[in-house]
């Protein structure tokens, strides 16, 4: 059996990205995966600028290394915010959610 080739979509409808990934149905999942992304990177900044460790960080927490893996992990979503308030202000930082 042969495979169908794919054909690849134009982009010439497109005025940008953000165009493109709300045709294909992408632009929630792709902007939620971008905010985890920023928030993990900015914790794993805040903890390195503190000379604070995963397992401190954890004992802080009250948590477990593995839940403070998967709020460092940026592919990982499952993060409440509760989570990533408690986190924050271990790390010296403010969480600030805003609907624009």
């Amino acid at each position: 059996m042969k495979k169908k080739k794919k054909t690849p979509r134009s982009t010439a409808g497109f005025d940008s990205l953000n165009d493109f990934l709300k045709e294909e149905g992408k632009l929630e999942e792709f902007e939620a995966v971008a905010i985890k992304e920023v928030l993990a990177w900015q914790i794993a900044e805040a903890m390195r600028k503190s000379n604070l460790s995963r397992k401190r960080l954890a004992e802080r927490m009250k948590t477990s290394r593995s839940q403070v893996s998967r709020l460092l992990d940026p592919k990982d979503g499952n993060v409440t915010l509760t989570t990533l308030q408690r986190a924050a202000t271990i790390v010296g930082r403010k969480l600030r959610l805003e609907l624009v």
